[in-house]
């Protein structure tokens, strides 16, 4: 009998995970409709918002929406997310690392079990902007298009799209994501901890 207890503790490490995808695969959506589905609203809302500025606005207007909180201003960028310029190569720069980023998400995306759907979701995002301003440095040598404006006067934050706050939101539930795998894996270790020292 003592010997079983140990093999009882040792199985229940072991089937943790798998029970934990199982119950997570059940009724909810899948990785693969997760990715599509986040990667697609987000290609979609940033094309047709980037179209419509191009259409409605000359480069550089300004036009107030919340006063002058909150405004449309179309401009290009050949740098990164939020105006981040390194100069006249920023473009070609900033495509390449765009590229070789999507691969690092690939990776990290394949390692992701399906049933941690937050990861899921968080790369989903990042992947679905980080494309959007690919397609926009392919196309416009001027760079990525521009044209959410906020701040007060002339306090006010660099000029971001949609890609951009998909890439933000996307990065910030990562972070939240690698946390709670953090303290989830930090919860088991206690628990085998007591269960060996019991």
């Amino acid at each position: 009998m003592p010997a079983a207890d140990p093999a009882a503790a040792e199985a229940g490490v072991v089937e943790a995970p798998e029970s934990r995808t199982a119950a997570a695969g059940k009724g909810g959506p899948s990785k693969v409709a997760i990715t599509v589905t986040a990667i697609a609203v987000v290609l979609t809302l940033d094309i047709l918002t980037k179209l419509w500025v191009i259409r409605t606005f000359d480069l550089y207007e300004t036009t107030p929406v919340l006063g002058d909180f909150f405004r449309f201003t179309y401009t290009h960028n050949r740098g990164a997310a939020f105006g981040i310029d390194i100069g006249e190569h920023s473009r070609m720069f900033f495509l390449v690392l765009s590229l070789v980023a999507l691969g690092v998400l690939g990776a990290i995306y394949r390692a992701t079990p399906a049933w941690d759907r937050l990861r899921v979701l968080a790369l989903s995002l990042v992947a679905g902007g980080a494309i959007g301003n690919i397609l926009d440095r392919i196309r416009f040598e001027r760079g990525v298009v521009d044209f959410l404006d906020f701040g007060i006067g002339s306090s006010r934050f660099p000029v971001f799209n949609i890609a951009d706050t998909a890439v933000t939101i996307g990065a910030t539930l990562l972070l939240i994501s690698f946390w709670l795998e953090g303290r989830r894996e930090r919860a088991e270790e206690e628990a085998r901890g007591d269960d060996s020292t019991g």
